[in-house]
């Protein structure tokens, strides 16, 4: 057996055995199902109605926000126009309602664009404001036009409500929210790589200062050398992270299914809605999600998957040198902190292309430069590739990342063969830059 068949062996043996890896094996999944069940029960919960007291001098609006209390279970609105406004404010302040509307009688319609109050002791939320302002210029409007002796509801059955029916060149019909879909797929995976990178680079980070701080590698490296101890560990390290991610996932599907079945409990935003809303949901978009299924299927189900294994390996090999390196620089966690934001940045910066840049153009040249970039290449290359990548770009991608990682390898076990003994010294960038040079 190699010699760094030996290390992986040691490290994966190393890992598994840890008290801390088994306890979080089998406690994380228990903590997923019960913050999701807490969240589902949440969810269920009927909100606390707040009360809105309605002081309307001009008569105008009340019954309109009165209307609302059908409709609307949030808040609830009363009219309280026979009160005095200062008494109401003094409830207000109170807490007696959550706020106050006030609608002063003025000679014009117009004067009341301006001239309304909302009064509360703590700032209302956008949501109720930019409600509370439609119903009042819907009002407003509706009373224009009848002041201009113009048909309203001529002009309500004149407005026009389009609906592009969509379509491809084939002339297949096609559905809407499906590139929606298609970046939500390549998400989920640049996401699990980018965890998956974080989570365990930093294993192999604690492991090096582990040793580095034991001296055990002082014993180690006089057997082997300095490279074949890097890429042992982060070989043996990413092995036992694909474990704990197996279990991770049997896991948490048999306790939400236990859940499911035994104890009824419906995990998702469907959690809340009644049989009946459901079974005619189905009805109504069984067509519907027909279409979405059968485009789905249509995706390169396979370049993705395929792409999403080669990706994995090549971004976390790549990212792991550079964590393999700053533990071998280091001599503790805390030291450690100055060099992990450049390796975390371009990890954010993927995750912004991808969500904010792909979505709208995944063939724009924004998009396609930083899929060829071997540090954001993991991410955002996967969120285009269900939109469909020419496999030339796939290639130039997939051999700059793994050219990047030998090199990067090069230059981390450079770092890793001098930091790996030195001991009592923080180091600079520019100490770094002198250990290449040895």
């Amino acid at each position: 057996m190699s010699i760094i068949s030996l290390i992986i062996k040691r490290e994966f043996i190393a890992k598994v055995r840890n008290k801390s890896f088994v306890v979080m094996t089998f406690l994380s999944p228990l903590l997923f199902v019960g913050i999701a069940g807490f969240v589902a029960y949440l969810s269920s919960m009927k909100a606390e109605t707040k009360r809105i007291a309605i002081h309307d001098e001009s008569g105008l609006f009340v019954n309109e926000f009165v209307a609302q209390n059908d409709k609307d279970s949030e808040y609830r609105y009363l009219d309280l126009s026979a009160i005095d406004v200062q008494a109401l404010k003094d409830s207000i302040a109170e807490e007696h309602f959550e706020a106050l509307i006030y609608v002063p009688k003025t000679n014009s319609n117009k004067d009341l664009e301006n001239k309304i109050e909302l009064i509360s002791n703590n700032s209302p939320s956008i949501i109720f404001i930019e409600k509370a302002q439609g119903i009042i210029a819907d009002k407003l409007t509706k009373d224009n036009l009848e002041l201009a002796h113009l048909d309203t509801l001529a002009i309500k059955n004149a407005k026009a409500e389009v609906v592009l029916n969509l379509s491809k060149a084939s002339g297949e019909e096609s559905i809407r929210g499906l590139n929606e879909i298609k970046i939500a797929i390549g998400g989920a995976f640049g996401y699990l790589i980018m965890m998956f990178i974080i989570i365990y680079g930093n294993m192999v980070m604690r492991s090096v200062i582990e040793e580095k701080t034991n001296r055990i590698v002082e014993i180690i490296i006089s057997s082997v050398k300095p490279f074949q101890l890097m890429m042992g560990k982060i070989i043996g390290t990413s092995l036992a992270g694909l474990l704990q991610f197996l279990i991770w996932t049997v896991i948490g599907l048999s306790l939400m299914f236990a859940a499911s079945v035994f104890f009824g409990v419906n995990i998702g935003p469907a959690s809340n809605v009644s049989p009946e809303m459901m079974h005619a949901a189905q009805q109504e978009f069984s067509g519907t999600a027909q279409m979405y299924i059968k485009e789905i299927w249509n995706l390169p189900i396979a370049s993705i998957l395929i792409s999403f294994i080669i990706y994995f390996i090549g971004g976390y090999f790549l990212y792991s040198s550079f964590y393999a390196a700053i533990g071998a620089a280091v001599d503790n966690q805390t030291d450690s902190q100055q060099f992990l934001l450049p390796i975390i940045m371009p990890l954010m910066l993927s995750v912004y292309i991808g969500f904010f840049t792909v979505i709208n153009d995944p063939h724009g040249t924004i998009a396609v430069v930083f899929s060829m970039i071997p540090l954001t290449s993991p991410i955002v290359m996967l969120m285009r590739i269900p939109f469909g990548v020419p496999w030339w770009q796939i290639a130039i991608s997939v051999s700059l990342l793994f050219g990047t990682f030998f090199g990067v390898v090069w230059f981390a076990a450079k770092i890793y063969r001098v930091g790996i003994l030195m001991y009592g010294k923080k180091p600079s960038w520019k100490e770094l830059y002198k250990w290449l040079k040895y």
